[in-house]
């Protein structure tokens, strides 16, 4: 897959202080249903002087609610408290917590204190509705349904109250209603993240580009949204438009909110850009803290095999294969890849054993048997080089220019086989065979019929036939009916006329000779020695 990047994705530092969110970016994350990334931004930002502890805490402690770590939950909701004792949503924390021990009073006391602390409050209406939501949706219903129809009547444009109820829908896989719940969040407050994020989510599968102009939407509303930015860059590559995608990426990894594995992927959109020189630069910089990083040691050498730094790619390879742990998956693309480093080094012997392991991760990929076929040539093993090329044309998936190569590959065996024996008249006529298939499909194409001229000479032991000659004057009749062609395809002219004219020699014809021989001058009037050979003959 070959795609274009822009130019200037390694552009600007980090993002002003005025345009970070901060530990807000953690908040989205967990309303989005990320919770692993969303832990790791509020830690990372817990200490800012900008950070509302109590509201930090709250996220924490819920999830570590959803990671079933209760005494974590308890101890961040009573941090939260003491952080700020008037935070509702840390009691209504408390309250699940309850509910989740089976003490429905206690939970019902902790709510009723929730509701003192803020009266009338559509979204603690809709956290302790989220509660009994988490806890039991089946057996709590009644409870969901009475907090919701009190957060309504408390705000009836509450966008929270939306978003809960598309979770549910979307908890039932009925994503069209969740859906439309999600649009109904975004209608009230234009700029919700998790709201678009999740709407896009519902939508991705039905209607990828519908769902990627939501996440546009967005960032319009909401530009330093590390979520959205994210999000945005995650479409992109799901959907395939790479070039985007990394284009999202490099906006996105400047926001001080991103993920260390986002570079990675980052460094991976810029080598399947063809910018090399970018992605090894990213992918050295993670290396050096961690080093045994599977992805970054493929990228690195995959990197340096674009490049053709070859003999830096072998030993970016040698190392990441070197990498012994069961959960690396290595791919036919990395064996391959090796292979074909090895190939320009003039290990062609080497480059068969990978290219092996590459067909035995993915035996289905035709262009493996191709490259492995050609290694073997590579390495003067025709035998073996027919036999994978016989191999892949028993699949059936080949194109007309798979045919020359076949023949070819038989005229090799044939042309180091024992003169006279068996095995070199059997190649041969295969080669010949196969050759006719290519002239049958392109029969104005001047090259097949000029390669079965050569498989000829070699059917006859190098030397010049009949069958030869004849072959060369349909190629050379071919090639005249273009002027053009004697500038075009000189080289061509000449060894039909040089080859017609050893027949003749062989033959004893001398003036038939010395006729094509005259043609081959016409071609070359500086070749002196040849004008003083024709001169000579008789």
């Amino acid at each position: 897959m070959k795609i274009k990047l822009l130019l200037s994705l390694l552009v600007a530092g980090a993002l002003s202080v005025s345009a970070q969110q901060g530990y807000k970016d953690g908040v989205e994350y967990f309303k989005a249903g990320q919770y692993e990334n969303a832990k790791t931004l509020l830690e990372r930002n817990l200490n800012d002087a900008s950070t509302d502890k109590a509201v930090a805490y709250y996220y924490l402690g819920a999830i570590a609610v959803h990671d079933k770590d209760l005494t974590a939950a308890k101890s961040d909701f009573e941090k939260g408290l003491a952080a700020d004792p008037n935070n509702a949503f840390n009691k209504v924390g408390l309250g699940e917590l309850a509910l989740m021990g089976g003490d429905a009073k206690a939970a019902s006391n902790y709510f009723d204190e929730a509701r003192k602390i803020n009266k009338k409050n559509a979204k603690v209406m809709v956290a302790i509705a989220r509660a009994y939501f988490n806890t039991d949706p089946v057996k709590y219903a009644k409870e969901i349904d009475k907090n919701l129809e009190q957060a309504y009547k408390a705000n009836k444009q509450e966008p929270d109250i939306f978003v809960l109820r598309g979770d549910m829908k979307a908890a039932e896989k009925e994503w069209g209603d969740a859906a439309g719940n999600y649009e109904n969040a975004i209608l009230y407050s234009k700029g919700l993240p998790e709201a678009y994020v999740k709407y896009a989510n519902a939508y991705f599968n039905v209607n990828p580009e519908y769902a990627i102009a939501k996440l546009q939407e967005l960032l319009k509303e909401s530009p330093n949204s590390a979520l959205g930015q994210r999000e945005l860059a995650e479409k992109y590559y799901q959907n395939d438009q790479w070039a985007k995608a990394a284009s999202a990426y490099g906006d996105y990894i400047n926001n001080p909110n991103h993920f260390t594995e986002d570079e990675v992927r980052y460094s991976v959109l810029l080598y399947y850009g063809q910018h090399y020189d970018e992605s090894i630069a990213i992918a050295n910089k993670l290396l050096a803290s961690d080093p045994n990083n599977f992805q970054l040691q493929r990228i690195a050498f995959l990197d340096k095999a674009a490049m053709k730094d070859y003999t830096a790619a072998k030993q970016l390879a040698q190392r990441f294969f070197a990498l012994n742990d069961p959960k690396n998956k290595y791919t036919s693309n990395d064996y391959s890849t090796y292979a074909q480093v090895l190939e320009e080094l003039g290990e062609d012997s080497l480059a068969v054993f990978e290219y092996e392991k590459a067909l035995e991760v993915n035996p289905e990929k035709g262009d493996l048997y191709k490259a492995l076929s050609s290694a073997y040539s590579g390495m003067k093993n025709y035998d073996k080089a027919l036999e994978v090329f016989k191999n892949f044309i028993d699949r059936g998936d080949y194109v007309t220019n798979d045919l020359v190569i076949l023949a070819n590959r038989y005229q090799n065996v044939a042309a180091t086989s024992e003169n006279g024996s068996e095995k070199k008249q059997n190649a041969i006529n295969n080669a010949i065979a196969t050759i006719d298939q290519v002239i049958e499909r392109v029969p104005d194409h001047y090259v097949p019929v000029r390669n079965k001229a050569r498989m000829f000479l070699v059917k006859n032991d190098n030397q010049p036939s009949k069958e030869m000659a004849d072959t060369y004057m349909q190629v050379v009749s071919m090639l005249d009916k273009d002027p053009e062609n004697k500038t075009k395809n000189k080289d061509v002219y000449n060894e039909a006329y040089s080859q017609i004219a050893s027949y003749y020699i062989s033959e004893r014809d001398v003036p038939m000779a010395k006729e094509y021989y005259e043609k081959v001058y016409e071609l070359d009037p500086t070749n002196q020695a040849l004008r003083d050979y024709i001169d000579k003959m008789k």
